[in-house]
């Protein structure tokens, strides 16, 4: 199930140089070598012509040929029978589902997971006013899919529906955002002044995907203002592909010819057709992708080299391990409510308990470098908010003799039966839940429960299914839990302090929890939040990062077992080339996004 030794490299080394290596430069290189009349791709792979962005042992295909070979062929997002394309109902078929893809639908602005950049979308700029508002300029002459203008107004109205409809995703922003007005081309977003939350607005900005008004205002009217019960299998948005065909078996989207964005991209999307094929299983989509018949996906492939080593023309952004971008971090949290648990010092302990390079090897295929004890994400958009020194010598490594001398610190002795204890309470038994069939978190906590075993404490897994899961976790009813917290984002690493650690509307055990399910009480948290959300200059922003981490690694409510990319983002350049690479950094590895660049900058091989 491990890679052999020979193939180890200095994580940091690489991935330190390709983000040194990424950004305006190299993407403005790449556009300005674009042609085509569909694009900046548009066809290559001549005799004399070295093709770039192919599989990581350098090798490419000869490309298919008929009608096919105009086609994307995509998956790893949609695993059932697609029955509604309402972007707010509560599970959208793709590509409609919030912040997955921009193509029928689009965003204001676009996060580049790699460079941390927002670029424009919608709004060709925007304008951050200190934390008092932000002012965005629309793109000119932005049509929806229907052929009507697209105004100011459709802007107001998909941001308006979360006052509607206040059980729709998009009703946070009015947590954070006191007023969105227009003036012709112009929006501007007045900040909360108590919150001066500036990330979390530009968060709300960069994710939620503008619908038109008419088509809504009916969708309100239809179903009583419960707009995300409103069914659709027509969606009407702005993106560059329209929906051809949704059926038991696959959803096909056709390249919309009169799109907006043509000057902005350099052209059309260079494939005529996306298709995504609805598999049973990952297993189905792995041998396809393998094969060649799928062209770039998003799932987990164990041990993914194994492709390139075969002579498949396999690729992944990075070229070196962890092959991909890291952008989330599951987190092992403790509820701190439960005996043991509340003592800071046992917390650390059994942080220092965990083989964290094992579930790297096993549970993530050597996805994931080393783990830091801090809640900023390594190596990537948040690098720069990291204080590595500090997380290094104030944090925690796997060492279980440092673990027992905590728990023996904290006042806990070891019993005839191996399990530490004091004045008679165990530590322990403890379940460590997750869901069922979420393979790489359920491995990594059969790692975490026998390290806890290891060193006196009674831990064992239980893997109920995501829905008692997720209502145990938001309830307080567990002990340990592998749970998600926010992904790299504008709005991050802030956002995954707030996540973990937040004491803002607290809710006692037994109510549902949106953040700090752990319910770790302390009276510093939200002041120091609060500093960091208001935040203006970079100097001042890292400082009050720096000491939520600070705090964070004194206190340790949770902490992370493993990175994961924000998107496994692999491809087969069996039929098309220049994908983005380390090497070919024009586009960020996402299908989100900034990551809808590379759909215009693809080259068609043999073509």
């Amino acid at each position: 199930m491990t890679a052999s030794a020979s193939r180890r490299i200095p994580i940091g080394t690489s991935r330190r140089r390709f983000l040194a290596t990424t950004g305006v430069v190299g993407g403005a290189a790449a556009l300005a070598a674009c042609g085509g009349a569909t694009g900046g791709g548009g066809n290559g792979g001549g005799e004399d012509e070295e093709l770039v962005g192919v599989g990581n042992n350098g090798s490419a295909g000869a490309g298919r040929s008929g009608e096919a070979a105009d086609h994307l062929f995509i998956a790893g997002f949609q695993w059932s029978p697609p029955t509604n394309y309402n972007t707010f109902a509560a599970s959208p078929a793709w590509p409609a589902s919030g912040n997955v893809a921009q193509y029928l639908y689009e965003t204001l602005l676009r996060f580049d997971i790699v460079s941390g950049e927002l670029l424009g979308g919608l709004a060709a700029t925007h304008e951050i006013n200190g934390t008092e508002s932000i002012t965005l300029t629309l793109q000119e002459g932005v049509t929806w899919h229907d052929g009507s203008e697209f105004t100011a107004d459709d802007v107001l109205y998909t941001f308006e529906l979360g006052k509607i409809d206040p059980g729709l995703g998009v009703a946070s922003f009015w947590i954070e955002a006191d007023e969105m007005t227009a003036e012709g081309t112009t929006i501007t977003v007045a900040i909360n002044q108590d919150r001066k939350n500036v990330g979390s607005v530009l968060n709300s900005l960069a994710t939620q995907f503008i619908v038109q008004k008419v088509q809504f205002e009916q969708a309100a009217a239809d179903s009583g203002d419960a707009i995300a019960s409103w069914e659709t299998m027509e969606p009407i948005g702005t993106g560059p592909f329209t929906l051809e065909l949704a059926d038991q078996t696959q959803i096909i989207l056709a390249r919309f010819e009169e799109y907006w964005g043509q000057d902005f991209y350099g052209g059309l999307p260079v494939v005529s057709k996306i298709v995504h094929p609805i598999f049973k299983s990952n297993e189905d989509g792995n041998l396809k992708f393998q094969n060649g018949e799928l062209d770039v996906m998003q799932q987990f492939v164990p041990q993914i080299w194994k492709m390139w080593e075969a002579d498949k023309p396999v690729g992944t952004y990075l070229q070196e391990e962890p092959y991909y971008v890291p952008g989330s971090m599951p987190m092992l949290m403790m509820n701190t409510a439960r005996p043991g648990l509340d003592d800071p010092l046992v917390r650390k302990a059994l942080a220092h308990a965990v083989d964290y390079a094992s579930i790297a090897e096993t549970a993530m295929s050597g996805y994931s470098s080393q783990v830091l004890a801090s809640l900023v994400i390594p190596d990537g958009a948040e690098d720069q908010w990291l204080d590595r020194e500090k997380a290094e010598a104030d944090g925690w490594v796997y060492d279980a003799a440092m673990a027992e001398s905590l728990l023996e610190e904290a006042g806990y002795a070891k019993g005839e039966d191996g399990i530490y204890a004091k004045d008679g309470q165990k530590l322990g038994p403890w379940k460590l839940i997750t869901p069922q069939g979420w393979t790489d978190w359920n491995a990594a906590l059969e790692i975490v429960a026998k390290n806890f075993q290891a060193i006196g404490v009674d831990a064992a897994t239980n893997f109920p299914q995501q829905a008692q899961t997720q209502t145990a976790i938001q309830n307080g009813d567990f002990d340990l839990c592998c749970w998600y917290v926010a992904g790299t984002g504008p709005s991050t690493p802030w956002q995954r302090f707030s996540d973990v650690m937040s004491n803002v509307e607290m809710v006692p055990p037994g109510e549902t929890a949106y953040r700090n399910f752990g319910r770790w009480e302390n009276d510093q948290v939200n002041d120091l939040l609060q500093d960091a959300a208001a935040a203006v200059e970079d100097e001042e922003k890292r400082e009050a990062l720096v000491a939520l981490d600070d705090l964070y690694r004194a206190e340790v409510p949770a902490f992370p077992l493993m990175y994961r990319p924000d998107e496994f983002f692999e491809f087969n350049a069996s039929n098309w080339a220049n994908w983005p690479t380390e090497e070919n950094d024009y586009a960020p590895p996402m299908f989100r996004g900034a990551g809808n660049q590379w759909i215009f900058q693809l080259t068609k091989i043999g073509g």
